[in-house]
This record gives C-alpha cells, sequence and structure tokens, in this order.
C-alpha cells in the first residue's frame, strides 16, 4: 500500500502562512483523491480540502479563499498553501490518499504533522 510522508508543519503568527507538502510513495496501485484533514484537540478530523486526479477540488468553507491545494501526479505529491492563518486553524493536519487497490477505495494516511497559529 501506498505510504505518505508529510512535511512543513510548525509555529505561525496569525495572519501568517504554512505550506504543507504530502509524498506518496510508489504503490502498485492508483490513487484517486489526494487531500488534508486536520484534527484538533476534543474535536473530530474535518476535511481541509481535496484534490481528484483530474484536478477537480473541494475545500471546507472555513478555509475557503485562504488555503491552496494542489497536486503532480507524475511526482505523486500533493501541498496546501495556507494563507492568512487563524488560531482556529491550529490543528493536526493528516494528508490523505484514496488508493484503489483489489477489493476497492482504501484511506491511507500519513502520520500527521502539528500546526500551531498564536493570536
Amino acid at each position: 500500500q501506498v505510504q505518505l510522508v508529510e512535511s512543513g508543519g510548525g509555529l505561525v503568527q496569525a495572519g501568517g502562512s504554512l505550506r504543507l507538502s504530502c509524498v506518496a510513495s510508489r504503490s502498485r496501485f492508483s490513487i484517486n483523491s489526494m487531500g488534508w484533514y486536520r484534527q484538533a484537540p476534543g474535536k473530530q478530523r474535518e476535511l481541509v480540502a481535496k484534490i481528484r486526479s483530474d484536478g477537480y477540488t473541494n475545500y471546507a468553507d472555513s478555509v475557503k479563499g485562504r488555503f491552496t491545494i494542489s497536486r503532480d501526479n507524475a511526482k505523486n505529491t500533493v501541498a496546501l498553501q495556507m494563507n492568512s492563518l487563524k488560531p482556529e486553524d491550529t490543528a493536526i493536519y493528516y494528508c490523505n490518499a484514496e488508493e484503489r487497490d483489489y477489493f476497492g477505495l482504501r484511506d491511507r494516511w500519513g502520520q500527521g504533522t502539528q500546526v500551531t497559529v498564536s493570536s
């Protein structure tokens, strides 16, 4: 199965920017969508942004206009550019890939990277 490795988290002041990157290892199976989810303390994991292999994107309402997701299919990478960050964006961010194996779509997850936005 595909392995996902994230990078780019950190501490930033409100109004600042961060860029998250995720690299997917080679896999015998195809990858459908790739995206980013986040989980804040005491809250459920939620979708931040997702991008399909054809480039179609969708975003959580809370990040529209501030975050941009991009993908390089040839390199199996996905990135999340986060601008105008707010304290409520503080969370662990997880890279996600939908891998299509012999049995259907499987969700694969990275280890997570911490994003902290100070006020």
